[in-house]
């Protein structure tokens, strides 16, 4: 699957980078490791489950993805997930 960024160009879709963000965003929730990796695989395998069968996809398409299921799992960690892009 290719990821168009926002600036136009393609990436290779890597699921560690979606499981990686939701981490950190977790345990910037203050959750332990065991539960910051626990939402992590559940969102990242939601992700996975979403793309199944697409070639390309907007970059934006699985941020919303990723902070739709997150906050399944805790509003906490998908707020600093939704707001992390605004300030980095």
């Amino acid at each position: 699957i290719v990821i168009i960024k926002r600036d136009g160009h393609g990436e290779v879709f890597r699921k560690e980078k979606v499981y990686n963000s939701v981490y950190e965003s977790c345990l910037n929730a203050h959750h332990n490791w065991k539960k910051a990796t626990d939402i992590a695989k559940k969102v990242t395998n939601g992700v996975i489950k979403d793309l199944r069968g697409k070639k390309t996809v907007k970059a934006n398409h699985i941020f919303k993805i990723i902070a739709t299921i997150l906050e399944k799992y805790d509003e906490d960690a998908a707020f600093l997930y939704e707001t992390h892009r605004d300030v980095s």
